[in-house]
């Protein structure tokens, strides 16, 4: 798909890592494609993950009592955040396709990744009251979670210590992916890294080139309750 514009959101600390692994062969394969491919290290970028009111660079519209999401919703508004956060929405605004690489951490997304959902998805930007899910404003885009985890695939089923995937995926593409507006690809769960063997790694960055050759055929999930607890 030449010319399709894909944005990396890529959350990890060690380059030779796993992930970093997983992240370079996907700027490989879908650069063959003819995509332009863009990657926000965060770790190497030391992407500041507090939100804070120093992402205000102009007056605050209440200087009493300071709160977070009114004061950046006003700030959108007057483009009076700071450059990095609009340097994140530019790459967001600009992508027809977001992956989000990182490793499993207490169910959910490391901190550095989590800041940059707090700080770059702002009302204003990312959706509105109303504006959000089927209208939120990033409608049109398509968002992918591939991620590692420590435990097995038979951790996280039903039967399993653990529960279903689904279930920690509800938060993450629900409640944050799909508020957005974003149209959300089934994830790309590498499990049980701790305990895979060199072999079974290759195998598994193997399925992830290959999956990313037709990435763009995919139909997105059905982003509704049933698909995370009832099937």
């Amino acid at each position: 798909m030449a010319g399709k514009k894909v944005l990396i959101i890529y959350a990890h600390q060690e380059p030779m890592s796993f992930n970093g692994s997983l992240k370079k062969v996907a700027v490989e394969e879908l650069s063959k494609q003819g995509c332009i491919v863009t990657v926000s290290d965060l770790y190497a970028m030391n992407f500041e993950p507090r939100a804070t009111r120093n992402d205000i660079t102009g007056a605050l519209s209440n200087p009493e009592v300071f709160r977070y999401g009114i004061e950046t919703y006003e700030a959108y508004k007057k483009r009076a955040l700071t450059s990095d956060i609009l340097e994140e929405q530019r790459k967001v605004q600009e992508a027809d396709l977001v992956i989000f690489q990182f490793p499993l951490y207490w169910f959910s997304v490391p901190a550095i990744l989590k800041g940059w959902m707090d700080r770059v998805l702002c009302q204003g930007f990312a959706f509105d009251i109303p504006g959000f899910y089927d209208s939120g404003f990033l409608k049109g885009k398509l968002a992918l979670l591939s991620l590692t985890t420590g435990g097995t695939a038979e951790m996280y089923t039903k039967a399993g210590v653990s529960g279903d995937f689904r279930y920690f995926l509800w938060p993450l593409q629900h409640g944050i992916l799909h508020f957005c507006g974003f149209k959300v690809l089934a994830p790309q769960i590498s499990f049980g890294i701790d305990v895979s063997s060199e072999e079974e790694r290759k195998v598994m960055v193997a399925s992830w080139a290959q999956r990313l050759k037709s990435i763009w055929k995919e139909e997105p999930i059905h982003c509704t309750p049933p698909w995370y607890f009832k099937e």
